[in-house]
């Protein structure tokens, strides 16, 4: 049976999702059309490359996430040279080898640009700091008077997945030789169900939502004791307010929470037995919720 499904945003605890996915095909279902933020954007664009479950599961299990932190080179040694570089480089690490690993796995399956795969099938959230707005790729990059056919995927990915500070972020190239600023889709839109799910339109098929939190009247109050607790409450809710305020309970009865709590986005020295953790966490989850979805 053909379905639609959302992604959404986690980083590290993206591996999750690969466990959801598992099970999700277990049961017979096929995506026809998927879309994401940051780590969300990374596992819909190997499922419309026909990559199955366990075919990311292996390639991620091989994989050494530390390879993703490419920092610039420079003569100085990089712990003393981060915070200077992230003052002019906006941030930490260049995000390049994240880019190439994408665009590598993504061309081996003879997927390069948005032409290469079905129209509508895979969309990605982005957020324009210069502008101030949320994009979609690729149906906003006319508004910076880009070719979808022309760009590639695994920039998008990228550019989804370029959280602030930690990656550097993406220099979109505009109109008038402009710049503007891209970063991490999660800072505005983390769980994109809006794109497919919307109240008073007639779906075409099923949507399944697969999140990386507690479901929204499970989530427990912060505890905001100094201030870089409240700054992480404030990345929080700016990154959840807008999904929050859209998820009503008919669209909850369509997605399935995944609490990953104690496991930050930008662990990358992730255990073997942490990916395996989330993994199946991810599986059990989707099992008990699919168990009972009715669509």
């Amino acid at each position: 049976m053909e379905i639609d499904g959302v992604f959404s945003g986690g980083g590290i605890k993206g591996f999750a999702l690969i466990g959801a996915y598992e099970e999700i095909e277990n049961r017979g279902l096929h995506f026809k059309r998927v879309a994401g933020t940051s780590a969300g954007s990374l596992i819909a664009a190997l499922i419309i490359a026909n990559y199955s479950s366990e075919e990311i599961a292996r390639m991620m299990d091989e994989l050494d996430l530390n390879k993703f932190l490419d920092p610039r080179k420079t003569v100085i040694p990089f712990a003393a040279t981060k915070w200077f570089l992230l003052y002019w480089s906006l941030g930490l690490y260049k995000g390049n080898e994240l880019e190439k690993w994408i665009s590598e796995k993504l061309a081996a399956r003879g997927i390069r640009t948005f032409a290469d795969i079905p129209q509508q099938s895979l969309r990605i959230i982005a957020s324009d700091l210069t502008n101030g707005r949320l994009v979609v790729l690729p149906d906003d990059l006319h508004k910076y008077q880009i070719d979808p056919a022309k760009f590639p995927v695994a920039k998008a990915v990228r550019m989804s997945c370029s959280l602030p500070y930690f990656f550097e972020p993406v220099k979109l190239y505009g109109p008038g030789h402009s710049t503007n600023i891209i970063v991490d889709g999660a800072v505005l839109s983390n769980f994109p169900m809006w794109l497919f799910d919307k109240d008073n339109v007639k779906k075409t098929r099923p949507v399944l939502g697969v999140k990386l939190s507690n479901n929204t009247n499970e989530i427990p109050p912060k505890k905001i004791k100094n201030a870089i607790k409240m700054f992480e409450a404030l990345f929080e809710t700016m990154k959840d307010a807008h999904d929050s305020r859209y998820i009503s309970r008919s669209h909850e009865q369509n997605i399935i929470f995944i609490p990953t709590e104690g496991v930050l986005a930008t662990e990358f020295e992730l255990t073997q037995q942490g990916k395996y953790d989330l993994l199946k966490l991810g599986r059990e989850r989707a099992r008990e919720f699919l168990s009972k979805w009715t669509y």
